[in-house]
């Protein structure tokens, strides 16, 4: 009697990041995927690369989006907030309520592009009190939390921390600390931002240095992770290198690339 074929048992993960409004590429980012895997940024406030788009061009133009993509990139972060004060003193109406019916409006749609299963986390510029409002059965949010898939272990960090852009879900280095300290020991670690390494969290087209975490670097010294996976740096210096054991690697601005990184074991 012939032998009986091996079963394919193979586990095939998508990973998308910085997804920043794309919701039409968002809801094929999980074709071909046992789990889809978003590390936040679900929002999109400015494009740096297109100022016609996103919630800050809605309210106040694409002049005066142009304008502070200009004080911004030269860091002239001060100027930037003033100049953004002026323009919401001038909208006469209640900023927050804005703001959160635009962020509405965009999670409406994002979270409805999410396949089932899908695994997600916060980025900086999400609003993390709104995500239970949008998360639909097969959508599960982790933030210093842990999920098995296909017999390997997957910690979740979600947010960024503090930095001159004021970003909605910005956090102290201790409170994100202890969120690593949470997840523990994890075959694949995922973030938001990147461990504290200057070729990973060097924007080249913004000219400057994002916040990146020490204590994510420090964990995966000790833990030795087989992959530490991140966004949030659209377009990095280096987007992959081995720290000791663990494979990093920057999954990439989905917004622009509209593909999903590959993971397979």
């Amino acid at each position: 009697m012939a032998p009986t074929p091996a079963r394919n048992t193979s586990t095939r993960v998508h990973v998308v990041s910085d997804v920043h409004g794309n919701a039409r590429d968002l809801a094929r980012a999980g074709e071909g995927a046992d789990a889809l895997i978003c590390l936040g940024d679900l929002v999109l406030f400015l494009d740096y690369a297109d100022h016609s788009r996103g919630i800050f061009p809605e309210l106040f133009g694409v002049a005066n989006a142009d304008r502070i993509v200009e004080l911004r990139t030269a860091r002239r972060f001060a100027e930037a907030r003033e100049f953004g004060a002026g323009l919401w003193a001038g909208v006469g109406e209640d900023r927050s309520k804005l703001i959160e019916g635009a962020v509405r409006k965009q999670y409406a749609e994002l979270f409805a592009a999410f396949p089932t299963p899908t695994y997600a986390t916060y980025g900086n510029v999400d609003v993390p009190p709104l995500w239970p409002e949008y998360a639909r059965p097969g959508t599960t949010v982790l933030d210093g939390e842990r999920v098995e898939i296909g017999g390997r272990v997957f910690g979740f960090v979600g947010g960024g921390l503090r930095s001159p852009m004021r970003t909605p879900y910005e956090i102290s280095d201790e409170e994100y600390a202890a969120k690593i300290e949470a997840v523990g020991e994890v075959d694949v670690l995922c973030t938001h931002i990147p461990p504290q390494v200057p070729d990973l969290v060097y924007d080249t087209v913004a000219r400057r240095f994002e916040r990146g975490s020490r204590a994510l670097l420090d964990a995966i010294r000790r833990t030795r992770p087989r992959y530490a996976l991140f966004g949030h740096v659209h377009q990095p210096l280096a987007r992959r290198m081995r720290i000791g054991a663990t494979e990093c690697v920057n999954v990439g601005h989905f917004a622009s690339a509209g593909r999903p990184w590959v993971l397979e074991w």
